[in-house]
């Protein structure tokens, strides 16, 4: 437990980081790209500004005198050509004083492009266009943005960089300081596994007595209900005390020392013709579906000890007449065991709690199972310690079911 414990902890801080990373480096990337759209803009807004505008002087003139113009330099930095067409998309005139890599071709080529689309601004290749309407023909200004292309380019690649490497010292940094971070909390957790066996181990002997004297008493006083009723309850105890213990030691790492390979179809088998003459005394319908030759690596009396709990309980909780079913089969490379029984659909069953320890569906029923509340946390645990997982689920109407999914091969 304590391993999957710093295992989510390693985990979240790093989705936590990473999220963190991944907004900031969207969020600069987006900012840059939102900035240099603005910038185009209002170059091409210049641009149709000038050539709207009347042409009193010679058209040619320097860059940097133009109305976008962005300082000294623009003549190195703005691109572009202008091309007027009629509204049926013939090209009339083409400007192309500020870019010569773009002869007439390719100009009406883009021009057909940018009307084909339909839009009055958009991009195509290395060029954002606009289209404007001045009577009875279309100016086009498209704009070079490849240098920006370039420099946005430029900044992903940086900032993922930048944030791959802080990435990667972050998770360093918290593998290094996992362990003393959590060493607090793990000592907590030691103390309470090693007071609950303690006090299993100091329970035990005065259960014993009481156990011992009730009975000897019984002897002496046959049919007294108060020593009955002493003997039910020191059970009851004995088998809390132990269940405790038990839990306490599958919270350990290795609570299981030595898995063996088992046959998971014999184990079943015997677990299941254990209850056979349980069902016949209830009066309840009994099914079982046992693949053959399941093998399974782990430790068999616990396997066997999830299959008898999940058993007992499908058996305590189905009404008088119900119907219990056990399934065990393989899966892929997982053994699934199966147990699913009818119940009363009026006593509200929460999934999500039902594997608390002490919790109960229904708390009216606890002198009458004569359960501890803890046996669907053993099998959880049981499962969870061979590498696996415990579900249940109500799909169908007025049954529930538990689903325990082992991986074969699983080492602990």
């Amino acid at each position: 437990m304590l391993k999957k414990l710093r295992q989510k902890f390693i985990l979240s801080a790093l989705l936590s980081f990473g999220l963190v990373m991944l907004v900031l480096i969207a969020g600069i990337n987006l900012l840059n790209y939102q900035a240099a759209r603005r910038g185009q803009e209002r170059v091409i807004d210049g641009i149709l500004d000038y050539e709207l505008a009347p042409k009193n002087e010679p058209r040619r003139r320097p860059i940097n005198e133009m109305p976008w113009a962005g300082g000294p330099g623009s003549e190195f930095t703005s691109r572009f050509f202008v091309v007027r067409c009629d509204v049926s998309g013939e090209v009339n005139t083409f400007g192309h004083d500020y870019i010569n890599s773009v002869d007439e071709e390719t100009a009406g080529s883009y021009a057909r492009q940018a009307l084909a689309a339909g839009r009055s601004a958009g991009r195509i290749g290395n060029y954002r266009y606009r289209v404007s309407e001045n009577g009875d023909e279309l100016i086009l200004v498209f704009l070079n943005i490849q240098a920006e292309k370039k420099q946005q380019s430029k900044l992903l690649l940086a900032s993922a960089l930048i944030g791959f490497c802080s990435f990667a010292c972050v998770t360093l940094l918290v593998l290094l300081l996992s362990k003393p971070a959590m060493r607090p909390y793990i000592k907590n957790i030691e103390r309470q596994k090693q007071f609950i066996t303690d006090a299993g181990h100091e329970l035990k002997t005065p259960i014993t007595s009481i156990t011992t004297s009730a009975d000897i008493a019984a002897m002496e006083y046959e049919g007294d209900e108060w020593i009955a009723n002493i003997q039910t309850q020191a059970a009851r105890l004995t088998r809390l005390v132990n269940e405790l213990v038990t839990l306490s030691r599958l919270d350990e790492e290795t609570p299981f020392p030595e898995p063996t390979r088992f046959s998971l179809s014999e184990a079943a088998w015997e677990t299941a013709e254990s209850f056979q003459a349980r069902a016949k005394a209830e009066g309840k319908d009994f099914q079982t579906e046992i693949g053959e030759n399941i093998e399974l690596l782990g430790d068999r009396a616990s396997v066997q000890k999830l299959t008898s709990i999940l058993l007992d309980n499908a058996f305590k909780y189905s009404e008088p007449d119900g119907q219990v079913r056990l399934c065990v089969q393989q899966k892929n490379a997982k053994a699934l065991i199966e147990v699913a029984n009818t119940c009363n659909q009026t006593i509200p069953v929460d999934p999500e709690r039902l594997f608390d320890r002490f919790y109960r569906p229904d708390s009216s029923r606890s002198a009458e199972t004569g359960g501890t509340g803890l046996g669907l946390s053993i099998a959880k645990a049981i499962a969870e310690s061979h590498r696996g997982e415990l579900a249940v689920s109500t799909e169908e109407p007025g049954t529930i079911r538990f689903q325990a999914s082992l991986p074969i091969s699983s080492r602990f």
